[in-house]
């Protein structure tokens, strides 16, 4: 019995883990998320706080480390590299076909160059993109279906991968919130990651969209490793920052005098 307790109170531990990675830091928010009452959430804070896997706050209590951001907020951010590396990246559609854009601020600056594009359709999991390209006529729109990511907006989920198991993509461009030569894109939840896993796997080609600010590990709990020859778009301009994607077989693209990268 007692090591039945044990296994709840761990299970129950990560999922609030969980749900302050994602942003939800408020106590009776994080109670409606677990099902289990204002007390019992509290109790749980300390002791997460006590073996130093959060951080108490009022009210509350916010995660170590990487923190994700609501899309509003990620629009702000680093705005003029982000429409750079769009118009750069739209330069690399086909002119028929299959593509695939995920979600975020960066991918939805590349949304925006695809007016009047005929024989293309667009697969997206990001809510504010599909509705942004559902009135052009000329594309063919797809929603990958599943679960909504309350800060991305972006679907994920078993649905999800349901979905994209249905296409071939000829070219995916993947926003992310951290990334690396190696390990790939980095997100704040499984879920994230395990989507724009299964897109990669779909796709002919992988195309990364990332300003200089994402190109550190950082402390990003899931990763969604990428196939060889991917390749990267980004403002950076550190040489011994871009010298590790190249020599790691990505393909690089960085876009001069932007943002953190100038």
């Amino acid at each position: 019995m007692a090591a039945d307790s044990r296994r709840r109170t761990r299970q129950r531990h990560d999922k609030l883990l969980a749900l302050v990675r994602s942003g939800r830091n408020g106590v009776h928010e994080l109670s409606a998320g677990l099902g289990v009452s204002p007390s019992t959430v509290r109790r749980d804070l300390a002791r997460l706080n006590e073996a130093g896997e959060i951080t108490r706050t009022y009210g509350g209590a916010a995660a170590l480390g990487f923190v994700e951001r609501e899309l509003s907020e990620r629009m702000h951010v680093e705005p003029s590299a982000k429409v750079a590396i769009g118009l750069a990246a739209a330069e690399l559609v086909p002119e028929h076909g299959t593509i695939f854009i995920d979600a975020g601020s960066t991918c939805a600056e590349m949304a925006g160059h695809l007016g009047g594009r005929s024989g293309l359709t667009v697969l997206t999991r990001g809510l504010e993109i599909a509705v942004q390209l559902a009135s052009d006529p000329q594309l063919e729109v797809v929603v990958i279906g599943g679960q909504v990511a309350r800060k991305s907006h972006g679907t994920t989920g078993p649905l999800s991968e349901q979905s994209l198991n249905r296409y071939m993509v000829d070219v995916a461009f993947l926003g992310v919130d951290a990334l690396d030569p190696h390990d790939g894109v980095g997100e704040p939840t499984l879920a994230e990651a395990q989507v724009k896993e299964a897109v990669a796997g779909r796709a002919r080609r992988v195309v990364v969209l990332a300003d200089a600010t994402k190109l550190d590990r950082g402390a990003m709990p899931a990763w969604a490793p990428l196939p060889s020859g991917w390749s990267l778009i980004t403002n950076a301009a550190d040489p011994e920052t871009l010298e590790r994607y190249r020599s790691a077989g990505v393909d690089v693209t960085t876009i001069a005098g932007v943002g953190a990268g100038q």
